[in-house]
């Protein structure tokens, strides 16, 4: 955290303290959104996707829209092999895409995005989940924005793996 400049470290600090003090996970991951959609402009859509096992033998696992602040995404539950958030959670690893119209894997929410970025929430090593930043500017992920975000996913993992949840 001691690597984000002063407005990014701000908001670290403030998220934070909402987490010592979240009630559920479904609470902090509401606080994440709004805060970030709140404090960063060029986050225009912010959200959290968790996974869902299959509930049969034989299902495939999802990812699952939890909390989220921005328009409405027709993309409620995504395969585990489809977009850039199926492929975050199947590799655990961020992904930052400058020019989504470049990336076969996008799946479109939205005309306006222009570029995403993918985090993994992960417990005990597990990816359960991620959250996704969409953004009307074409590059507009920082480094600093990749520390920040993987900063808000390791928190609500924290939180998870806190309350065994």
């Amino acid at each position: 955290m001691n690597l984000m400049p002063m407005a990014t470290r701000d908001v670290a600090r403030e998220l934070d303290q909402l987490a010592e003090s979240a009630l559920s996970v479904e609470a902090l991951m509401t606080l994440i959104v709004g805060r970030l959609q709140e404090r960063l402009p060029h986050y225009d859509w912010v959200g959290f996707y968790m996974v869902e096992t299959g509930r049969l033998p034989g299902d495939q696992a999802m990812l699952v829209l939890g909390p989220y602040v921005g328009a409405p995404t027709p993309h409620a539950r995504i395969p585990l092999d489809q977009g850039i958030c199926g492929a975050a959670a199947s590799s655990g690893a961020t992904i930052v895409v400058d020019d989504v119209a470049s990336d076969p894997r996008y799946l479109s929410c939205s005309v306006e995005t222009k570029s995403e970025i993918v985090v993994p929430v992960r417990v005990r090593d597990k990816v359960v989940g991620e959250l996704d930043i969409d953004s009307h500017t074409p590059a507009a992920f920082t480094a600093d924005d990749r520390r920040l975000v993987e900063h808000c996913a390791a928190l609500v993992g924290r939180y998870l793996e806190k309350t065994g949840a």
